[in-house]
């Protein structure tokens, strides 16, 4: 686990619009793993400026979103459908046949699980995952519980959760309280991942995850045990970082962060 502490939301959004830049470089025809929220929109803003900048080509990349809440449907301006259209997939060159999103809609919630498991694997997987981080904890809506749930499936929502997400509607009643999410192994099966935390609000959530035991009660502190993750976080979200974090995990921290140094003057 790689972990880089940058000064504010903005250098957050550019280092993670760069990772993603650089696989699809790399990789033209990768597979995605994307997310919604608050923390991930000004990466696709940044994604969009290197499109139309720099000819980022998007044409043979496949998309896999995180989750979808049970009932909105696409239209929904609330929806993970909406959310990834209006602020990412309309304003690059995507082919649409290659987009992917978990149905809110469908019949059966467990067909539709089944389903987006299945084209995942058929796939070959996710090469490049990126997430945010819960208050609590969460990953996708990988939610606190008892145990980890593996593939895509359904979630009851925690109460802090829905209260959490209530910013984005207009009263907490109008907050979904299902959804449908890709599960713990299908995110650790991803080649890389690449976790973003922003916020005073998620420092505790980030410490359990980075520095403490691994459990399903911090979901996210599964990926402690992925082969290759970066973990990039605004100084509000790293304050328990800085405060506790043994030598050794500082000193490893400021190593990585003098990498990241290194490498901006080297593009530059």
């Amino acid at each position: 686990m790689r972990v880089f502490i940058v000064k504010d939301y903005e250098e957050l959004s550019v280092q993670a619009a760069q990772i993603v830049a650089g696989q699809i470089y790399v990789k033209p025809n990768s597979v995605l793993g994307l997310a919604t929220g608050s923390t991930p929109l000004f990466m696709y803003h940044h994604l969009i400026r290197i499109y139309k900048e720099y000819g980022l080509d998007f044409s043979e990349v496949t998309t896999f979103n995180l989750d979808e809440y049970v009932g909105l449907p696409e239209a929904d301006k609330k929806s993970y459908h909406y959310y990834m259209y209006d602020n990412f997939f309309r304003h690059v060159n995507l082919d649409q046949k290659k987009i992917h999103l978990p149905d809110g809609m469908a019949a059966s919630v467990d067909a539709e699980c089944l389903a987006y498991e299945k084209a995942i694997q058929e796939c070959g997987g996710i090469d490049l995952q990126v997430l945010g981080i819960g208050q609590n904890g969460h990953i996708g809506f990988n939610e606190p519980d008892e145990k980890f749930e593996a593939y895509t499936h359904e979630v009851k929502l925690k109460q802090d959760t829905i209260e959490a997400n209530a910013r984005f509607f207009a009263d907490i009643s109008e907050v979904p309280t299902r959804a449908i999410s890709m599960g713990i192994k299908t995110i650790m099966q991803a080649k890389k991942v690449v976790l973003l935390a922003n916020g005073s609000n998620k420092a505790e959530a980030v410490y359990r995850a980075v520095c403490e035991g691994i459990t399903p009660e911090i979901p996210a502190s599964i990926l402690q045990l992925h082969q290759d993750v970066i973990v990039i976080i605004e100084e509000g979200a790293a304050q328990y970082l800085k405060d506790r974090l043994t030598f050794q995990q500082k000193e490893k921290i400021l190593f990585f962060n003098k990498i990241h140094e290194c490498s901006k003057i080297i593009a530059s």
